[in-house]
């Protein structure tokens, strides 16, 4: 049965492009389609009558993904042989039933208001305000509000000539531009992932966050000077990388007061599982 499932995979996804490396199939990128619950790849599950039997079950009227049951199926070495070796391509810890700790996530990074989101005062007029904290699951609507695409303003093109205001009758095609986006980054990030020729196309991200010091410009909470800095943080990195390419790079520029905290963070969500 499982040696047909395996068969039956390979011929579903040796076609496609997102899952093959140099002609041929790869097990980290399928691997890695399951954790991020890819649409394509839970479309091709869904369409095989086997592996949708399999891999799926119905709860109150939905279709569940067994995660966990597919990616310990891509682990066996009946499918897809890891070149000489029986250990994935990476390095990490693992736990004593051979998996990755940061796959299986009993250990991540934890810290008071990481399931809030932060807004972020990010100029002069806001650098003494009281941030506030909005829970995932208590504040919906606020966090809505945050997240929802907004309407850029104040447009302006610059060239040779010099300085140009645009409107609705300019004929600019965007996509061919360099942009600046001025103002509050977390708002901008998601304002960007509603512009199909940027949402999952971009190559490269820098960034210069506060080093959380104590001598930059941004306002912390003394008591939670960490936790405060990690929530703003990764509320702005998980936007950041719905606009990355799979092949893309981020970087971020960092002292050595948060680097710790930040690449434990980004090892958890960033990092291609």
């Amino acid at each position: 049965m499982m040696q047909n499932l395996y068969k039956d995979l390979e011929k579903l996804l040796k076609d496609k492009s997102e899952f093959v490396v140099n002609g041929k199939l790869n097990k980290s990128k399928i691997s890695d389609a399951a954790y991020q619950y890819n649409e394509a790849l839970l479309k091709i599950l869904l369409s095989h009558n086997s592996l949708k039997k399999q891999f799926f079950m119905e709860v109150g009227g939905a279709t569940v993904f067994k995660q966990r049951e597919f990616l310990n199926f891509l682990k066996n070495k009946d499918f897809l042989p890891n070149s000489y070796t029986e250990f994935k391509n990476q390095i990490g810890l693992q736990d004593e039933k051979g998996e990755y700790y940061r796959e299986n996530k009993d250990v991540v990074l934890v810290f008071p208001y990481k399931d809030c989101v932060l807004e972020g005062g990010q100029d002069k007029e806001e650098q003494k305000r009281n941030e506030i904290f909005y829970n995932e699951t208590l504040a919906p609507d606020e966090i809505t509000r945050l997240f929802d695409t907004k309407a850029l303003t104040n447009f302006k093109l610059y060239d040779s000539k010099g300085e140009h205001t645009l409107n609705a009758k300019s004929d600019i095609d965007f996509s061919k531009q360099n942009l600046i986006l001025k103002g509050n980054n977390l708002l901008a990030l998601h304002s960007l992932k509603g512009i199909k020729s940027i949402a999952g196309q971009v190559k490269l991200i820098y960034i210069d966050p506060p080093y959380n010091t104590g001598s930059d410009s941004f306002n912390y909470n003394d008591k939670f000077n960490h936790s405060t800095w990690l929530v703003f943080m990764k509320n702005r990195l998980l936007a950041a990388k719905t606009l990355m390419k799979y092949e893309s790079v981020i970087a971020v520029q960092c002292s050595f007061h948060q680097y710790a905290y930040l690449k434990v963070l980004m090892d958890e969500h960033i990092r291609p599982k």
